[in-house]
């Protein structure tokens, strides 16, 4: 049979006998052998996958009862913050030794960061217990999961409900009709009301301080930037696609010399009005270049002379994919200080009840940026 399924991302058809397992299928038709197998009864837990974002024993699921389905290999968490937070983590805390049964315990591992409020021992190794360890003592496990659930926590990123489940149901449930066991049309699974899955905390690969003025009250300016659509009108390159206070969602044009991408992603909002400060977390990827990016924004409104306002911004980022390729950490800063002037000039525009004006996106002057400083470099040759 022909079985067509999004495997890591992508969408994929796969010729499989009926009666194959998913974890054959993984390993011998499509060769990713990140998925290690081990009892083959379901029980040790070393070819743990992601289905339809649950983790799941690849040896005992028929790859038939998968059509329709997203399946995530450990190789489809190369990109992936938690797993890479979890990664260092079990490397720092000595968390693996011959390391067979790792790619199914960092799958297991990341579920539970993604659903537990608070580090807990006891919980972790429940959590933990369908996967089985040989080397370890499983002490170097915990401790890492332990240390990856507490940073989340500290950084204000909350637990998910469910892990971020959108429906319990078989694998596939939600790509069929589900039947009885009389062939009769059997009931949808049972839905979870959707929440939006936040941006995760992460390490910066990148990172650059900035600071504007306005000719506003800290009060005004704050308010602003309580009011998403406003701000967002202001970035230039942004659309916006979901206008929520908390948890807004929008494209972002950028562009690098020849290359073009449009990140869709999400951000995750919070303030402190005690203290005129706030934090932006940010996640976005697009498909056509596969790329991916992620950014922290933490900024601070403080009073300045003449009753203006000062914006203190500490940025930190990283790009992955072929735009993280080409760009280099220099450039790109150099442009998205360009591009924090304009969002300064909009803002500034909007407090006087101007419209606020638009440009080009992020990173399309980078070739400008480019020419002129090879125009230098050349300059100082000749």
């Amino acid at each position: 049979m022909t079985l067509t399924l999004t495997l890591n991302g992508r969408p994929r058809e796969v010729a499989a006998p009926s009666r194959m397992s998913l974890a054959d299928v993984l390993r011998e038709t499509c060769g990713l052998t990140g998925t290690h197998l081990g009892c083959e009864h379901g029980v040790c837990g070393a070819c743990t996958v992601l289905l339809d974002g649950q983790p799941a024993r690849s040896c005992i699921t028929l790859a038939a009862a998968c059509g329709g389905a997203e399946v995530t290999t450990i190789e489809g968490l190369d990109d992936d913050v938690l797993a890479d937070a979890l990664r260092r983590a079990f490397s720092r805390h000595h968390a693996l030794q011959c390391g067979y049964c790792t790619p199914g315990m960092l799958i297991s591992a990341r579920d539970l960061v993604l659903r537990m409020s608070e580090p807990d021992d006891k919980a972790i190794r429940v959590g933990l217990s369908g996967n089985l360890c040989r080397c370890t003592g499983y002490v170097g496990i915990v401790n890492a999961v332990k240390d990856v659930i507490a940073a989340q926590r500290d950084a204000g990123v909350t637990a998910l409900p469910g892990g971020g489940r959108a429906a319990l149901g078989p694998v596939g449930a939600h790509a069929s009709a589900p039947m009885a066991i009389d062939g009769s049309p059997g009931e949808r699974p049972v839905e979870i009301s959707p929440a939006l899955a936040a941006p995760v905390a992460f390490t910066p690969a990148h990172s650059f301080e900035h600071s504007f003025s306005l000719r506003a009250s800290p009060e005004r300016v704050f308010a602003l930037f309580a009011d998403v659509r406003a701000v967002s009108a202001a970035i230039p390159g942004l659309t916006l696609t979901k206008a929520d206070d908390r948890h807004p969602e929008g494209a972002f044009a950028v562009g690098l010399g020849p290359v073009r991408a449009k990140f869709e992603g999400q951000a995750d909002i919070s303030q402190d009005p005690a203290t005129y400060s706030g934090r932006i977390l940010t996640a976005g990827g697009d498909a056509v270049c596969a790329s991916r990016a992620r950014g922290v924004i933490d900024y601070r409104v403080r009073p300045q002379h003449e009753g203006g306002s000062a914006v203190d911004l500490q940025i930190g980022y990283s790009l992955t994919g072929l735009l993280g390729q080409l760009g280099r950490p220099a450039l790109i800063e150099a442009v998205a200080r360009g591009m924090i002037a304009k969002f300064a000039h909009n803002l500034e525009r909007q407090l006087s009840d101007a419209p606020p004006e638009r440009s080009r996106p992020l990173l399309a002057r980078l070739s400008g940026v480019v020419s002129r400083w090879a125009a230098r470099l050349g300059k100082a040759f000749r």
